[in-house]
């Protein structure tokens, strides 16, 4: 039976998920001991959800281009090789 391979170990997972969780609280803490009105605190949660979310998105799409360019790269390095023994027959 074969294995399913994760690109990521269970170790750096839990160091991500853990340092993400913990990063959350410590902010949702700030926001809750922040000495300011209701409309600032709202402010700074709408911010702070807004930068987590395009972090999440970015690198998203950084991983998914860098997937599509060495698909793209294998593919024609496949056509390349049969251009080539083509030729030589």
């Amino acid at each position: 039976m074969k294995r399913k391979a994760y690109r990521n170990s269970p170790a750096f997972v839990l160091l991500a998920w853990g340092s993400f969780l913990a990063f959350g609280t410590l902010m949702i803490i700030g926001l809750v001991t922040l000495k300011e009105p209701l409309m600032v605190k709202g402010y700074y949660l709408m911010g702070s959800i807004g930068l987590i979310s395009s972090a999440f998105t970015v690198s998203k799409v950084v991983r998914d281009n860098q997937e599509d360019e060495e698909r793209y790269n294998q593919m024609f390095r496949a056509k390349d090789l049969e251009h080539v023994e083509k030729v030589e027959e």
